[in-house]
């Protein structure tokens, strides 16, 4: 990588950034937290210790996490994705993704004498939790998500018969419970925290009862990444995320810029898809990423944007993230320090 950008890793605030352009003006403000969260490096060391320790080939069930350049490099080593258990060889390595499964997939990998490990982010595991412990109280459960992400499909799983999916604010109309008085909304980990407060006000509307998860679902890295973009896109003519069109949380990154007065904001998976004509009349460019992807790309992205005059990189920091998950106990042995 070129050491031409000067990155000033320290903390800055939006009020100082005037004060600091350098040259020609131009500048680049960079989201941190940023990239990789702690259940995305747990999945992704997953699958690497799983190659190291067994050899490949290896199967992911779905993507391990949504990112095409992860996907991309992982393949290249020896990994299979396959969509669903009956296309992996019995008695093969199964890797189970971030975004979780249901218990129906877990019985498929049995009944095909799979071996598998479970790569699920902790955080979802207890959006899982909570839908079996509200389920067998026999709860009616508004889980607010994407309809057809694999997260979502995943916690429904745990409880069919209680779970109903609300995608967003304008599905709240056609929502029916059984008892007003035994109703609970969960939510997907990804999602945007605003927009999800929307859903969940327009669902108090019409079931007043309605009852609060016990622990905030929407995680940690999803409303730090979504904090920090808040804190810049007033400041951007334009505002850069890098990410994959399949990551929910990357998706919303643009919106959320969008709705914090970036004046324009684009989803990329690399350097080489930013068009120049966005450039134009730009003095200021936020650069994010979403919580699935490498922090070489971002790197692509900045030195893409010197080349043309944005040199100065100033970052927006907005919390320190220091969390870290063990590796799936099968593979604990093998994590370096």
């Amino acid at each position: 990588m070129s050491s031409a950008v000067p990155l000033n890793l320290g903390i800055a605030h939006s009020a100082d950034f005037p004060s600091t352009r350098k040259g020609s003006g131009k500048r680049v403000l960079l989201a941190e937290p940023r990239g990789y969260c702690a259940g995305v490096d747990r999945a992704v060391e997953t699958v690497e210790k799983a190659l190291e320790k067994h050899g490949a080939p290896i199967y992911v069930r779905k993507e391990i996490v949504h990112n095409r350049h992860v996907v991309e490099t992982l393949e290249e080593q020896g990994v299979i994705f396959v969509d669903e258990t009956d296309e992996v060889p019995e008695g093969s390595l199964l890797v189970f993704s971030a975004h979780g499964v249901s218990p129906a997939v877990h019985e498929s990998a049995a009944q095909r004498q799979l071996r598998t490990i479970d790569a699920t982010c902790p955080l979802v595991t207890k959006v899982h939790q909570e839908a079996k412990r509200f389920a067998r109280d026999d709860y009616d459960i508004l889980l607010i998500g994407h309809e057809g992400h694999e997260e979502v499909e995943g916690t429904a799983g745990e409880a069919p018969d209680h779970v109903t999916i609300v995608d967003g604010p304008d599905s709240v109309a056609t929502v029916t419970v059984r008892d007003e008085s035994k109703v609970i909304w969960l939510s997907q980990t990804t999602l945007s925290v605003d927009e999800t407060m929307q859903t969940v006000a327009r669902l108090r509307e019409r079931f007043p009862n309605l009852q609060d998860p016990p622990s905030d679902d929407i995680c940690y890295a999803t409303q730090n990444r979504q904090v920090a973009v808040k804190a810049m896109a007033p400041e951007c003519d334009l505002v850069i995320v890098v990410g994959s069109r399949n990551s929910s949380n990357s998706v919303r990154l643009v919106e959320v810029a969008l709705g914090a007065g970036a004046k324009a904001s684009y989803l990329v998976d690399y350097a080489r898809e930013v068009d120049l004509s966005w450039l134009d009349g730009v003095q200021t460019v936020g650069i994010t990423s979403g919580a699935s992807v490498p922090e070489v790309l971002v790197r692509g992205v900045i030195e893409l944007l010197a080349d043309h005059g944005f040199q100065d990189v100033q970052p927006v920091t907005t919390a320190n993230e220091t969390l870290v998950f063990a590796l799936p106990r099968e593979l604990r042995s093998a994590r370096t320090s």
